[in-house]
């Protein structure tokens, strides 16, 4: 039995790396376009689900198959960092989470056919305390572009992470034992292409 074709509904280069670590190469890459605006004192983690769900719902039905989403979000208490649209903002952030922890939230969804299933995961991340050095010297690589929170874990901001409880590859944007085990409840299972 052949398995059910693979929409990936995200421009993300690094989601496309973390599912082929897991064996998984998507039929298709479909970004959606969504209006990811947070609502009026919206939870993090029910904005999170909330925009997973939404670019599921809005991609299913286009794309043949089924259809796997995700957004994550970086949480300080209740205030959402997202992608920093500035050196000024991604300094702003790196300051806030200086020192403390914060939570990274990755909300993953499965458009079926007749549902959407989803899994949410949490991991509490911290940060060692930053100098103004230590936060100037990663604005100036410009990895912070793009990112939720204004970091990469999986590059130069790994020397700032002493500690972290949860799952690194949910921090990096797709928990794959999650991931894997949706996708493998739809019939797609890794190196079966």
């Amino acid at each position: 039995m052949s398995r059910p074709l693979l929409t990936l509904g995200s421009a993300s280069p690094r989601r496309l790396e973390l599912l082929a670590q897991i064996g998984i190469r998507p039929d298709h890459v479909l970004p959606a376009d969504i209006d990811e605006t947070p609502h009026p004192a919206e939870p993090p983690r029910d904005y999170v689900r909330r925009m997973a769900r939404e670019k599921a719902a809005a991609l299913q039905g286009r794309a043949e198959g089924v259809v796997l989403c995700a957004d994550t979000v970086v949480a300080v208490g209740r205030k959402i960092l997202g992608k920093p649209e500035d050196e000024r903002e991604a300094a702003a952030f790196l300051r806030l989470m200086s020192g403390r922890r914060h939570k990274v939230m990755t909300a993953v969804a499965l458009a079926l056919p007749d549902r959407i299933a989803e899994r949410l995961v949490e991991t509490t991340v911290r940060f060692r305390p930053l100098t103004a050095q230590d936060i100037a010297g990663y604005v100036a690589s410009g990895e912070w572009r793009g990112k939720a929170g204004g970091y990469a874990i999986q590059g130069r901001a790994s020397a700032f992470v002493p500690w972290l409880q949860g799952s690194f590859t949910s921090v990096v944007g797709l928990p794959l034992a999650e991931t894997a085990a949706l996708l493998a409840s739809a019939g797609i299972h890794g190196d079966h292409q």
